[in-house]
Formats: C-alpha cells, structure tokens, sequence
C-alpha cells in the first residue's frame, strides 16, 4: 500500500498512537477487521483517535485471529479543532442518526442536544450518538471526532455559550431573506469566538423561546428559504451555508478542522 490510500479501511481507536507501539483491539473491532474485511497479517489499516493525527498500522495476528496493530508512520498530522457547534432539539432515532452523521460530515466540533417546549423526545441515547459520530468520521476520513453533550433545556445551552459565540439562530417564522448575505453581514461586523448553529424541533420554537433566543448578542436570525424543511434537513442546510459562508468552506480556518 502506498503512503496514502484513499480506499484503505479506516479505523477509529482509543490508545494513543505511536510507532512501533503496538495497539490491542477489542473483540468488535478485531471481528469486523478479521471476519468482515477479511484482512490478515502484515495488511495496512488507517487509523485515528481524535489527537495523534492519522497513521498506517499493519495488522497483527495471534493465531488465526486478529489481535492488534502495529503503527509504522504517520499519514497526516491533526488539524486545528473545528470550532463549530451544533445544537439541535433531539430527533427519533433513524433522523437523529442520520443528522449527527451529516453534522460531523460538515465539520462540527460539538453535537449539543437542547430541550424547548415543543421537542419531542426527551431521551436521548448518548452513546448511539458517539458511535454514529466515530461512524461518519471514519467513513469520510475526518480525523477531529466532535464531542458530545448531555441534553440541556434551551435557557441553560444558551447562558453555556462563550460571550462573542456568533449564534446562528434558524427560525421558521424568520422573514424569508438571503441567508448568505445575512450571515456575510455578521461577517463584517467582526470577527467572532467560535459559532454555533441552533436548529429547533419539528414544532418550532415558541414566541417566548424566540425571544429569549433573540436577546441574545451576537445573535443572527436565518431563514433557511421558502419551504418548510424537517429538523434533520434544516440542520444539514444550515450548516452548509454557514461553512460556505463564514467556516472553513471559504479558507477560515477557525471554523476549520
């Protein structure tokens, strides 16, 4: 395998990575390398956790089965963190899968779940969050996985967010305008700590909600167009435009990672 290989598998792990420090998988993973993959001694894997950047690993073998890796180099270094966070009124299962793994996609360093009167699910599986995030990154060879937080109500995610936070608030009931020029306005008006991105629940957020959200600095109301889009679609959408717009879509590297 050459030193980079696009089509090589990819490899999600814990340990710290080093070369010649051999690392130890868990049965999952020694399953899905050795039945599924089919792969055997000496065949390269990439893999990454998050901090030590990405690396070819060769394939050890105790006995029959898979029993480690063995790091030889390094393939890329860790980028700079993203510093873009996504919160979003939880979702049922299949569509809260599928936005978490967009959201990575799309660069986020955070998935926040955040609970307003209308949400509709208030469990949230924490875990099956995490590993459809380490899903997305491993499958689109992103190397920053984004941390995930415990469901907070709409009041105290956003007394979290950092003063100077430029807070991208979709509302629905937003007069129908030119996102990119709205967020090109934010954009001039100086540079800010970080963004976050807040998507609400099918319902919609509330007028007190609203308010609440709006007496907020540093805050832009967006419209994202003429339709109506589920939450899952909405938060794909206005993650795109804020990337093309002020993140790491156009060469800002302090949305970037």
């Amino acid at each position: 395998m050459s030193d980079y290989d696009f089509s090589a598998p990819r490899l999600f792990v814990q340990a710290a990575i080093a070369a010649g420090e051999a690392i130890a998988l868990d049965k999952a993973q020694a399953n899905y390398l050795g039945n599924v993959l089919r792969l055997s001694s000496g065949d390269g894997v990439l893999i990454f956790n998050g901090r030590d950047g990405e690396w070819l690993a060769r394939v050890e073998q105790g006995g029959r089965r898979v029993a480690g890796l063995m790091p030889e180099k390094q393939t890329r270094p860790q980028p700079p963190g993203p510093d873009l966070l996504c919160l979003f009124a939880p979702l049922k299962h299949a569509r809260l899968d599928y936005m978490v793994q967009k959201a990575v996609e799309m660069g986020a360093s955070v998935l926040a779940p955040v609970l307003t009167r209308r949400t509709q699910v208030s469990r949230v599986n924490l875990e099956r969050m995490e590993a459809n995030a380490v899903e997305a990154a491993e499958q689109c060879g992103i190397l920053a996985i984004p941390a995930v937080r415990e469901p907070a109500r709409l009041d105290d995610a956003l007394a979290r967010l950092e003063p100077g936070r430029l807070l991208v608030f979709c509302d629905e009931g937003a007069p129908v305008a030119n996102a990119v020029a709205a967020l090109a306005q934010a954009r001039e008006e100086g540079a800010h700590a970080g963004i976050a991105v807040l998507i609400g629940p099918e319902g919609g957020f509330d007028e007190a909600e609203r308010d609440l959200i709006l007496a907020r600095p540093d805050t832009v109301r967006l419209s994202l167009g003429p339709r109506i889009l589920r939450a899952d679609t909405a938060a794909v959408a206005a993650l795109a435009v804020v990337q093309a717009v002020l993140g790491d879509w156009c060469g800002n590297e302090a949305a970037s990672g």
